[in-house]
């Protein structure tokens, strides 16, 4: 990996890792989880537990997003790893009434201030169906253009930086990209590459 592209990566993950975490007083859960019972055709009655997000089932989308030759990559601390950040491609909720396609494009700008209009939907999947609907979609959005200023959500924090291909295996390789949905999004762009 070029030497100020680590430099700068371990910079980001430096400033942004979290030193300590409370039980929040937000009376609003961003989670809910709903006690089921489903009748099986055989009569047989079995009970799980089903995980609602924002009040919805939580279906993604996960963007890799090329700007000319480099793949951009998301650095932030909203996640419960070992590292207490997170590195991988742009992603999100997809809203009520929203198309997937409609949420990359949404989400890739929000979170980055980039935009493409070449989205290639490169596979679908659900996220963990024994306690969860969530259905995400991986796409490619490919000649990627800096339009915008980021508009983040309240209490999101998103750094992001350019690769190349290499690069973008080698943060794979060793630990960076460790993420599930954005390993999947790798590996589905090496098999259609």
């Amino acid at each position: 990996m070029r030497k100020e592209k680590r430099e700068e990566l371990i910079k980001y993950i430096d400033e942004l890792r979290w030193i300590s975490k409370e039980d929040s007083k937000n009376e609003k859960s961003f989670v809910t989880i709903i006690p089921r019972e489903f009748k099986l055709n055989n009569g047989m009655i079995i009970k799980r537990e089903q995980i609602l997000k924002n009040g919805n089932d939580g279906s993604a989308v996960i963007i890799i997003p090329k700007v000319g030759n480099e793949f951009l990559v998301n650095i932030e601390p909203r996640v419960f790893t070992n590292t207490k950040v997170a590195v991988g491609f742009p992603a999100g909720y997809i809203e009520n009434g929203e198309t997937p396609e409609h949420a990359a494009l949404r989400e890739l700008r929000e979170e980055t201030g980039y935009v493409s209009h070449k989205f290639i939907l490169l596979d679908s999947f659900y996220q963990d169906e024994g306690v969860s609907a969530a259905y995400n979609y991986i796409y490619l959005a490919n000649d990627c253009e800096h339009l915008y200023p980021q508009e983040l959500d309240k209490d999101e924090i998103v750094r992001y930086m350019t690769f190349n291909y290499d690069e973008l295996l080698e943060l794979e390789h060793d630990g960076y990209l460790s993420g599930a949905n954005s390993k999947l999004a790798l590996c589905r762009y090496k098999e259609r590459r």
